[in-house]
């Protein structure tokens, strides 16, 4: 099982996503987002890294990403952000049946569920629980079509323990997680992009018994 260690940045329990950027660069843990599950039908691979650390109530994941694509046509909560230039991270406890899934396009619109399987027991945070997930986009937070050319973004977010019904002061000893970049059939350099690997036929991020762990350094 693939391991990443993170560290709790006392810096960021007074934190926004705007000023960890810079917390998470010079002290997080940084991991490579490069596996191509499935490389025949998608081989496109844009370069992918991201920075993780945590506070005394939140993760905190920040996204470097440079790629030949850019795209956000949707700038509302709870819209398909995975149809435009996308970041992903999903979660679970491992005594629990339910994981969940925080997806950001690039200008930090995000979709968020708690759910069994992909379709089952799904339950989607409203637009005032996204509220509570702080974010900050390189780019700004306008939309606009897809654009080719080469581009380099980064996209911040704080994700409150209490979204992933953690205690803060009862953190777990791991929690299962994978984080994913992608873009759907809808772009033209369609790619689904993985921290941790996923042995499936065809592309699905919904599949918690490929998770890696993350561990909570003190």
């Amino acid at each position: 099982m693939k391991t990443i260690h993170i560290p709790y940045l006392q810096k960021l329990d007074i934190a926004d996503a705007q000023l960890a950027a810079d917390l998470l660069e010079e002290d997080g843990v940084k991991a490579t987002i490069r596996e191509l599950n499935w490389p025949d039908q998608y081989p496109y691979r844009p370069i992918t890294i991201f920075s993780v650390g945590y506070s005394s109530d939140s993760i905190f994941i920040k996204y470097s990403i440079r790629g030949n694509i850019l795209k956000a046509i949707y700038e509302h909560d709870n819209e398909p952000v995975y149809e435009d230039s996308c970041v992903e991270f999903f979660c679970k406890l491992p005594n629990s049946r339910y994981y969940f899934n925080f997806e950001f396009n690039c200008i930090g619109t995000c979709l968020a569920a708690k759910r069994r399987e992909r379709k089952e027991d799904v339950v989607r945070f409203s637009t005032e629980d996204l509220k509570k997930i702080s974010r900050y986009s390189s780019i700004g937070k306008r939309a606009f079509n897809e654009m080719q050319g080469l581009f380099e973004w980064e996209l911040t977010v704080k994700i409150p323990f209490e979204m992933m019904e953690i205690e803060p002061d009862k953190l777990p000893d791991r929690l299962l997680v994978n984080f994913y970049k992608c873009a759907t059939d809808s772009s033209d350099y369609t790619h689904y992009v993985s921290w941790s690997p996923i042995d499936t036929p065809e592309p699905d991020f919904h599949r918690p018994e490929f998770f890696g762990e993350m561990i909570f350094d003190v």
